[in-house]
C-alpha cells in the first residue's frame, strides 16, 4: 500500500471483543492504524505509549489511533490495561488484515513489520510510515501527516 491507494474496509476484534470495522471508525475522522509485532514488548510499549501520550494531540485533528497486531485478544486486553492505552487495539491473530496491507513479514520470529497507516475518511492512504527501530517516529510523523491535511 501507497499514498493514495485506498485501504479495503475490514473487521477485526478489539481488546474487548467487540468486532470493529474500519469503516466505523473513519465515520469519525481519520485514522493512524498502527501495526507492531508484539505487545507488552519494549518496541512495542514505547510505540504504543507514544501513540497513548499525544491522543489529546491526534483528537485535536479529528483524528484518533488504532493499534493492531497478530496477539490475542486477551493479550491485547492485558496489554491495554498494563500502560492504561485507552485506543482500540485490534487483534489480527491470523494475520489476514497485516496480509491485505502488506504488513505481514516473511519468514521472522516477529509476525509483523512495525508500519503505520495514516487514512482518510475516505479510506485513502495520506501516509505510510516504515521503520522498525524509529519507536517514536511513526506517532510523530502521523500526527506531521494529519496536521498538514488539516491546515489544507
Amino acid at each position: 500500500m501507497q499514498k493514495g491507494d485506498v485501504v479495503p474496509d475490514f473487521e477485526l476484534s478489539d481488546q474487548t471483543g467487540a468486532p470493529r470495522k474500519l469503516s466505523d471508525f473513519l465515520a469519525n475522522g481519520p485514522v493512524v492504524l498502527f501495526f507492531y509485532p508484539a505487545a507488552m514488548t519494549y518496541g512495542c510499549t514505547k510505540e504504543s505509549c507514544h501513540f497513548r501520550d499525544l491522543q489529546a494531540e491526534f483528537a485535536a485533528v479529528g483524528a484518533q489511533s488504532v493499534g493492531i497486531s497478530a496477539d490475542s485478544v486477551d493479550k491485547q486486553k492485558q496489554f491495554d490495561q498494563k500502560e492504561s492505552l485507552g485506543f482500540p487495539l485490534l487483534s489480527d491473530a491470523d494475520r489476514t488484515v497485516a496480509t491485505l496491507l502488506g504488513a505481514k513479514r516473511g519468514p521472522s520470529f516477529l509476525p509483523n513489520k512495525r508500519v503505520t497507516y495514516v487514512i482518510d475518511t475516505d479510506r485513502k492512504l495520506l501516509g505510510v510510515i516504515h521503520t522498525e527501530f524509529s519507536m517514536g517516529g511513526h506517532a510523530d510523523k502521523a500526527l506531521e501527516i494529519l496536521k498538514a491535511r488539516a491546515a489544507a
